[in-house]
């Protein structure tokens, strides 16, 4: 056969030698680049042989689009692909990160630090299956998941994305990979990248590495670690991966002592290709070649030459990616940049290609469609709810537990920013980038939940945010009162203070003033929690960012499962405590792995 590469019986490494054999330069560099779906059509993909596409945080089709309209677009984009030159498909990236969160009507479960609060891996892989089934139902072929941050800062504004501050923890939780990609059967060569078929998708270890160890918090901040803490904390996570097969890993936009892990090619290079023996494709963070540089994009050719000579294979351009095959090009012609680094980089991309079957199945699986968000899907969205759920008080005599709570009780007060509210349950990465408020998807707040389990046998009054005239009958059995952050993410995040804002202190302290209490606090992170308000309630639970599934609150509260959550992290009493976690300072308000299960 003329075109080996296009055997699918023929061996991986040979089809991917055949297919480079064939290849063009400007060929090799169009495989480089990720272009983003706003600046992307099939006619550039075709005649610029482009190797990837993908959504930023919250690029969709259109407002709402659901995932028969997310194929259409992605296939789209496909077609011009394989009628390129050569054939060769694009994969298609997306920030499926807490299920498909792009896509309207996609099951969105717990973000991780929830998850890391089950220390359940099992649960961690089963919901990397169907997020991948869901991923794959849209046309996406590539997650950008899981993020295995080590995160030693709350204040950091991507916290939650990180399972814990806790590097086992972290490591138990790289499971989310063999569900996302499929379990490597045995004796898979280490290091080498692994996806079982069309069911399941690539995955994206990231962010290489120290990400979680920001001095201060900062997002995208500088990493003052020695060798040993970066190898030994934040390096061992992707060990994990990388036997999993992972198919790729993210650089992160952060430093490790002042070098940027961009252009480092130490880390990048030395260490995760060679010493780790990671053979899949090293893929840049959005834009980052514009970030490596003070002010950002000061040298656009330097940050070029500078990282894919470091060994980032796969550039996330995401829009400017004429001027980027243009300075590309450029430095490969002057020898800046050797042809045996852009080899390696495309032999990296096309291995992942061919692992994955792109040739043979480029297109979508329509018969996946009827899949996303089914109730078996949100029944494990809402079994990882009421594991991820921490109780940290129960009751004001320990003798006397409050929960849990009485399903008879004639008139119960439902209050709080957060009591009704989908978007504030989901968080960041849902719907848009930062996340909104209201009815954001398909999904069950808790107040949707509670009239669910209690019927209309109890009168239930929901007031947002009380007066005292909401207790001028004084005869409320308990209160719910949910407060907690707005959505965000990233560096909009970031939060020196960490106050629980929407007056949600005040308003919780009212309510727990005049009616027994239970607080459910809606975050992604710990949060300060001042005395008086601890004093008063009488039971609260951290819920973190559950997702669409309020139900597997209302799961825990009135008893039907017990609590099983243990904090990932250490709960500070004051911000100046911070960084404070299990290996450092002690008198926490509550230490790491805390949770009442009754």
């Amino acid at each position: 056969m003329d075109c080996i590469y296009k055997d699918p019986n023929a061996a991986i490494e040979e089809r991917v030698k055949d297919l480079l054999s064939k290849m063009t330069v400007e060929e090799k560099i169009g495989q480089m680049t990720q272009i983003e779906r706003a600046v992307a059509n099939p006619s550039a993909i075709r005649d610029r042989c482009i190797g990837s596409v993908l959504s930023g945080g919250g690029s969709r089709p259109f407002e709402n689009a659901e995932s028969a309209d997310w194929a259409n677009m992605i296939d789209g984009f496909q077609k011009g692909a394989v009628e390129s030159r050569l054939g060769i498909p694009i994969f298609y990236g997306t920030d499926a990160i807490h299920g498909n969160n792009n896509v309207w009507g996609a099951t969105i479960f717990p973000h991780n630090i929830g998850l890391g609060a089950t220390r359940d891996a099992d649960l961690v892989r089963r919901i990397g299956v169907v997020t991948a089934l869901e991923t794959r139902a849209c046309g996406s072929q590539y997650a950008f998941a899981p993020c295995v941050a080590v995160a030693k800062d709350p204040r950091w504004g991507r916290f939650y994305e990180s399972y814990s501050e806790d590097t086992e923890v972290v490591r138990k939780m790289t499971s989310l990979v063999s569900g996302l990609q499929g379990q490597p059967p045995e004796g898979h060569p280490y290091g080498y990248p692994y996806v079982a078929g069309r069911n399941s998708v690539m995955a994206s270890a990231k962010h290489f590495v120290g990400d979680g160890a920001t001095e201060n918090g900062t997002n995208e901040g500088n990493t003052i670690a020695s060798h040993d803490d970066i190898f030994n904390i934040h390096l061992a996570p992707y060990i994990d991966c990388i036997a999993q097969g992972v198919c790729t890993v993210m650089a992160s936009y952060s430093s490790w002592n002042g070098d940027k892990m961009h252009s480092h090619r130490y880390l990048l290079t030395e260490v995760l290709k060679e010493k780790l023996g990671f053979k899949g494709l090293l893929i840049t963070d959005w834009e980052a070649l514009e970030r490596l540089t003070d002010p950002h994009d000061a040298d656009y050719r330097q940050s070029v030459k500078s990282t894919i000579n470091a060994g980032i294979d796969m550039v996330m351009v995401p829009f400017r990616y004429e001027l980027f095959l243009e300075q590309l090009l450029s430095l490969v012609e002057s020898g800046e940049i050797p042809m045996t680094r852009i080899d390696d980089a495309v032999e990296r991309i096309l291995r992942v290609k061919f692992v994955a079957g792109l040739f043979e199945h480029p297109f979508t699986d329509r018969s996946l469609i009827d899949l996303v968000g089914c109730k078996a899907h949100r029944e494990l969205a809402r079994e990882a709810v009421r594991k991820s759920l921490v109780l940290l008080k129960n009751g004001k005599d320990p003798k006397k537990p409050f929960l849990p709570l009485d399903k008879t009780a004639k008139k119960i007060l439902i209050a709080g920013t957060h009591a009704d509210d989908l978007g504030y349950q989901c968080g960041g990465w849902t719907a848009t980038w930062t996340g909104l408020s209201g009815r954001i998807t398909v999904g069950t707040t808790i107040m949707d939940a509670i009239r669910e389990m209690l019927g209309d046998k109890t009168e239930i009054v929901f007031e947002p945010n009380p007066t005292a005239e909401t207790f001028a009958s004084q005869d409320f059995s308990f209160a719910i009162v949910a407060i907690g952050e707005g959505p965000y993410c990233e560096t909009g995040g970031d939060d020196p203070e960490l106050k629980i804002p929407f007056n949600g202190t005040e308003i919780a302290t009212f309510v727990a003033d005049r009616v027994p209490t239970v607080m459910i606090l809606i975050s992604g992170r710990p949060m300060v929690i001042e005395p008086p308000l601890l004093e008063k309630v009488d039971a609260f639970v951290a819920a973190w960012l559950p997702g669409t599934e309020g139900a597997g609150i209302t799961d825990v509260l009135f008893g039907d499962y017990p609590f099983q959550g243990k904090l990932p992290v250490t709960w500070f009493k004051t911000v100046d405590q911070i960084p404070m976690h299990v290996h450092g300072n002690s008198n926490p308000l509550f230490p790491f792995g805390f949770g009442l299960t009754s």
